[in-house]
């Protein structure tokens, strides 16, 4: 009796040479899938078996699809994304669930996280899980609802709103303003460590300390000098510390100079063509606890944009 062609495969079998097809390699579809490699290569055997065609062939290390497989790769990748989304739907639940938001660390730690209590009570049925991990989000394979990034916008495809048109200047802690080098003038940095971010994906657009001193006219300050780090949560605490003096931002410094933690010794400040956004799928953007969290997350960030606006009028 000839075989079913109405007859579907092993769906995970069918994972299997997908992720095969588009990293190239057995080993690290092995590592996505959370399978040895061994069991791999037994899904990709017996669905050549079952199809009656070669789907693999090798490129010295690596493989590539057949030409017989080739045709059939986009519309498997389209109906994986399907199956993806059709799951997160009936997870989303409007109420009495888990929004899982990607954001970086610095911004949950130092702005998110102490306004997370009103959405809290806002919201009472919708809880919040932050991932906090570095990386872009593949929202058609991935539990991420929404995600905050920042950049330069431009997510074609995707629902985004800007949050923050974000503002470079320095900070301090209160007590540099006295003392034996009280800062008065940017000239007076000089005796005082400036305390940088090495941000991992800098470009022209990012705001440092070369950038600032040479705005404000300043000569003869080693810009380079000072504390180093990589998240501007750990330089801002250290400018808390009294340890230099940093350059915040919008977003980052806004509840540190409102609680009077620090200070802006200087009025000038830098704008930078980079920001945080909204980003997610425009259909999730439509749910009842997704719309929810943006409504009130944009109502939030204007509020903390026009306290620095405040702030910087009175200072």
């Amino acid at each position: 009796m000839p075989p079913d062609p109405s007859r579907l495969p092993s769906l995970n079998a069918l994972r299997a040479f997908e992720a095969v097809a588009r990293l190239g390699s057995l080993t690290r579809a092995a590592a996505e899938l959370h399978v040895t490699t061994a069991a791999v290569s037994h899904q990709i055997k017996a669905l050549e078996e079952d199809l009656g065609v070669k789907l693999l062939h090798r490129e010295g290390r690596d493989v590539a699809p057949s030409e017989a497989a080739e045709p059939a790769l986009a519309p498997l990748r389209e109906g994986f994304d399907l199956l993806h989304q059709a799951v997160r739907n009936i997870r989303s639940r409007p109420s009495g669930r888990t929004l899982t938001i990607s954001i970086a660390p610095s911004l949950a730690s130092l702005w998110l996280i102490p306004r997370l209590e009103r959405f809290s009570k806002a919201h009472p049925g919708i809880g919040i899980l932050l991932d906090t991990k570095w990386g872009r989000t593949d929202f058609a394979r991935s539990p991420v609802d929404l995600a905050i990034r920042y950049g330069p916008g431009g997510y074609e495809g995707y629902f985004s709103r800007q949050l923050f048109i974000e503002e470079f200047f320095p900070v301090c802690a209160p007590r540099l303003l006295e003392g034996e080098h009280p800062l008065r003038r940017p000239e007076d940095l000089k005796h005082h460590n400036l305390i940088h971010v090495n941000y991992v994906h800098a470009d022209e657009n990012w705001r440092d300390w070369p950038m600032w001193l040479s705005a404000a006219g300043v000569k003869g300050i080693d810009p380079e000098q000072g504390l180093h780090f990589y998240q501007t949560d750990l330089a801002l605490r250290a400018a808390y510390a009294g340890q230099g003096v940093a350059l915040g931002t919008t977003a980052l410094a806004v509840d540190l100079l409102e609680q009077g933690a620090l200070v802006r010794p200087f009025g000038l400040s830098l704008e930078s063509p980079l920001g945080y956004f909204i980003v997610c799928p425009e259909e999730s953007a439509r749910r009842g606890s997704v719309a929810a969290f943006i409504e009130w997350v944009m109502a939030e960030a204007a509020e903390s944009w026009a306290a620095v606006k405040r702030m910087a009028e009175s200072g």
